[in-house]
């Protein structure tokens, strides 16, 4: 809905508030195009006295469109604009008595008013194709008296509902299944697919005149979610938009949704669409399942990878010699910052990290363990956001190598001083840089030479699995120490880029 908002902010005077109402009736109004078998178009006043601007545009799914090229950003001042300037002004519903003609087209063109809080704040014109003019059924009878209805609530600012009572999402359309409910509840018409759906959850009559709430309680397994879908045609019924619900008989699950029919003030009954989701619900169950068993395969990877590292740990307290303990130590070292990133998503609803967290963790992990008794300051600055788990257990590797080396390396002897960790997202890129005032790099330093594993790990990391650049250089000759930077491409469409880059 952005295109509609920028549109409506540069070419009109509406306010958020008017434009947010305009927004929810386009986000709506797919229900009364198909109702009517009708093209709906938004118009809008401009700033020039008398000119309207067409701002969206929705063709039925039921019937022929009026328009074979779409009418957006097209204006219409004098004669051409006489009926939206009547509805708008005079805040009532003008009908054209003669059919127009676009092209070999004849359409029936309707202008009616969008009322907002009590005055007219743009026109919705509804205009049919009358190519196949025939004697309508009873099915495009309810259709069009439903559609009449929905009008008369637009022009009076009845529809769509207040924000309060808005219910996102799409649910149910008028093709899958409709029921027309009197001001009391029973059916006075249920088109084929609906009385479809009703077979298919178990009820075997005939569906006119019958209670809605008579036959729920009929079907309903769990009579909680029969008193909800009673609930929901009582409040439709008296006038509101309540939420959908879903109704569970003979492994059959419809889901329901009902719309008040107030055109005029009074209750003239409600909209009930309906529509067989059974189907969606298996599909949402093997997700939630197979999503349940991913995240229990991350649980037992973090704890296995921690009693790796528990044992890793043990032995080094047991070994004598001194580079064999430390070989040791950095391994159990590497173990647990790969459980750290595991852990995250043992919990995590997708396969996306909050990486922050896992940074705060790894560098509070990498301080006990360098064993600097406070002497140096580790710390976090800014935000890596939200990365995929492809990008997040080789990161976690190389930050683990690169702040331990910094600790390690840049604060010889009781020699105190801070790391700075800094994260910035922009563009598709994650930036990198770790910050120390420490010693610095030795003379003649260079990544690409040095034999520490630390550094190899590091290299054929950012190489291989990050696709991501690496520089290494001292602060400068007034700050001392090193600094760090490592880019990554976060997108995919980067990373298969400077993944390209790299084989050329």
């Amino acid at each position: 809905m952005s295109a509609l908002s920028d549109l409506l902010a540069t070419a009109t005077s509406l306010d958020e508030r008017q434009t947010a109402h305009l927004q929810q009736l386009a986000a709506e109004w797919q229900l009364l195009a198909d109702l009517s078998f009708a093209d709906l178009l938004l118009w809008v006043p401009t700033a020039t006295e008398g000119e309207f601007l067409c701002a969206a545009q929705c063709r039925p799914t039921t019937g022929a469109t009026a328009y074979l090229h779409d009418r957006v950003g097209e204006r219409l001042t004098g004669q051409r604009a006489a009926a939206l300037r009547i509805a708008l002004t005079e805040a009532r519903i003008f009908r054209e008595s003669d059919p127009d003609w676009e092209g070999d087209t004849p359409i029936r063109r309707e202008a009616i008013p969008i009322l907002f809080e009590g005055r007219p704040v743009a026109v919705l014109g509804r205009d049919g194709n009358l190519t196949s003019l025939r004697s309508p059924s009873q099915l495009e009878l309810a259709y069009l008296q439903s559609a009449a209805d929905l009008a008369s609530m637009v022009a009076t600012g009845a529809f769509p509902g207040p924000p309060s009572e808005r219910e996102e999402g799409a649910g149910p359309r008028v093709g899958d299944g409709m029921l027309r409910l009197d001001p009391h509840g029973r059916v006075l018409y249920a088109s084929p697919n609906g009385s479809s759906a009703f077979r298919r959850l178990g009820y075997p009559g005939n569906l006119l005149d019958a209670s809605f709430g008579d036959v729920i309680t009929e079907l309903a397994r769990d009579p909680f979610r029969a008193a909800e879908l009673a609930q929901m045609t009582a409040d439709a019924l008296a006038g509101h938009h309540p939420a959908s619900r879903e109704l569970d008989g003979a492994g059959t699950i419809v889901q329901f949704r009902a719309i008040p029919l107030y055109p005029r003030g009074e209750s003239l009954g409600a909209l009930v669409l309906l529509q067989d989701v059974t189907e969606l619900r298996r599909r949402d169950r093997q997700i939630l399942s197979k999503d349940a068993t991913i995240r229990e395969i991350h649980h037992r990877v973090k704890n296995n990878l921690q009693t790796v590292a528990a044992l890793l740990r043990l032995q080094a307290r047991r070994v004598a010699n001194p580079e064999a303990r430390t070989a040791l130590e950095e391994s159990m070292r590497r173990v647990s910052s790969i459980a750290l990133v595991h852990e995250t998503l043992s919990s995590a609803i997708d396969e996306e990290v909050a990486f922050d967290a896992v940074v705060d963790r790894l560098l509070a992990m990498l301080g006990e363990v360098a064993g600097s008794d406070g002497r140096v300051l580790v710390e976090r600055v800014g935000s890596f956001g939200e990365l995929s788990a492809e990008l997040a257990t080789p990161l976690v590797m190389v930050l683990t190598e690169l702040v331990g080396n910094a600790v390690e390396h840049g604060f010889p002897g009781n020699r105190g001083g801070s790391v700075r960790v800094v994260g910035k997202r922009s563009r598709g890129t994650l930036t990198v840089q770790i910050l120390d005032d420490g010693a610095g790099l030795p003379e003649k330093f260079s990544v690409d030479n040095s034999d520490r594993l630390g550094l190899q790990i590091v290299r054929t990391l950012v190489e291989a699995e990050l696709n991501a650049s690496l520089e290494l250089a001292g602060r400068g000759p007034s700050q001392p120490g090193t600094a760090v930077t490592l880019r990554v491409p976060v997108n995919r469409r980067e990373r298969a880029r400077e993944a390209d880059d790299g084989a050329g």
